[in-house]
């Protein structure tokens, strides 16, 4: 019988199982309830645990094992990519359009049959960006949005949520001047969370969650460099 912890609304943040107690089938899945309050997000993302779960569901937490996980700098980037990247086309930027990114990130997709990134999701991770937390990186075609990404910051980690692209690339433009600002503000790893096929031919790699926590645990309370997404920057042409 499967087991895992059920938490009523409103308890403590801090009220999550260790996140080595998962289970194995599914992989990773921790616990149900509770709410998407910020401080039970910042809990959970400092402790290698975060909710993915679908509108008729309830608040499910995950920590799965392995992890995917990216070293800032060390993206494989293709030759079709590298062409695109050269011919400077693309111009990113970094929180100027956040919920704009989440809305199109929440979009049905062609192979989609909904989202996993509910209204309530939404409001959530909007409000740990005004609170300096999560954070998205957008690229545009002259004055048009076409990718983007974001994540939660924690520490000197980066945990990747969910991507888009509306023109063949963007996504991958964005996760490359992501690459290079968290190289440059000292970030020493991105969490992908589960791994897949995609992310493998990006340059990912899988880290076992023991690893996964062991360096969570020694990044998550050391700032990044002292400007990291301090003031909305830009780049027309990622490395």
């Amino acid at each position: 019988m499967i087991r895992i912890r059920v938490l009523k609304p409103g308890c403590p943040p801090d009220h999550f199982p260790d996140a080595r107690d998962a289970l194995d089938d599914p992989n990773g899945l921790l616990a149900a309830g509770g709410d998407l309050s910020a401080a039970r997000l910042v809990y959970a993302y400092r402790h290698g645990i975060f909710p993915w779960y679908e509108e008729d569901q309830p608040i499910l937490w995950w920590s799965p094992d392995p992890r995917a996980v990216f070293t800032p700098g060390d993206l494989r980037i293709s030759r079709s990519l590298r062409k695109t990247l050269k011919k400077g086309a693309f111009r990113c930027t970094f929180d100027r359009a956040f919920a704009d990114v989440v809305d199109a990130c929440a979009a049905p997709r062609d192979d989609d049959v909904g989202t996993w990134i509910t209204e309530a999701m939404r409001e959530a991770y909007v409000e740990l960006h005004r609170q300096g937390t999560a954070h998205s990186v957008e690229c545009w075609l002259e004055d048009e949005l076409v990718g983007g990404l974001y994540g939660v910051a924690v520490g000197r980690l980066f945990c990747g949520e969910s991507m888009f692209s509306r023109v063949s690339n963007a996504s991958k433009v964005a996760l490359c001047a992501l690459s290079d600002w968290l190289t440059a503000w000292n970030y020493a790893l991105i969490d992908c969370q589960m791994p897949t096929e995609h992310l493998e031919s990006l340059g990912a790699r899988e880290m076992s969650r023991a690893q996964f926590l062991e360096q969570l645990s020694a990044l998550r309370d050391h700032l990044a460099a002292p400007d990291a997404w301090q003031a909305p920057t830009e780049t027309d042409q990622p490395a």
